[in-house]
């Protein structure tokens, strides 16, 4: 039924705990697992504040956190694929799931990426109208 499943990760709690249900998903469907994570490009004029921020607009960060969520799989007996991308998390994510021709779309209920208008502009609401593909919302 999900053939390939995209799990697009951040340093997120939300994105943590959702590995559990992407590792059941993935084995009871014998999916490919593919993990995408986005390196947000920064504003010169708005620098990230946080550390969380920050993190995600480092490339080195970024590849840290794949390997690692990639072993985290791994020790479960499942092989990752992983994918980095530069640009807007909510369009690579849905631009990611049709490249790759994802079945499923599983994500953190909410993530790194609340905008200032809140959560009707975060990346997960995004990511649900644009999807090509069905979007899981783990709370």
């Amino acid at each position: 039924m999900f053939k390939t499943v995209l799990f697009p990760i951040d340093r997120s709690r939300e994105s943590r705990e959702a590995a559990d249900t992407v590792a059941n998903v993935v084995k009871t469907y014998q999916s490919k697992l593919i993990l995408l994570s986005v390196v947000e490009p920064t504003d010169p004029e708005n620098p990230p504040t946080s550390a969380a921020d920050r993190t995600m607009t480092s490339p080195e960060a970024i590849a840290e956190l794949l390997e690692e969520a990639k072993a985290l799989f791994l020790a479960q007996g499942i092989e990752a694929e992983v994918i980095e991308r530069e640009g807007k998390p909510a369009f690579t994510i849905c631009d990611v799931a049709d490249e790759v021709n994802a079945g499923l779309i599983i994500m953190g209920c909410r993530g790194l990426g609340l905008t200032d208008e809140g959560v009707a502009e975060s990346v997960t609401n995004r990511v649900i109208n644009l999807s090509p593909c069905p979007v899981m919302i783990v709370p």
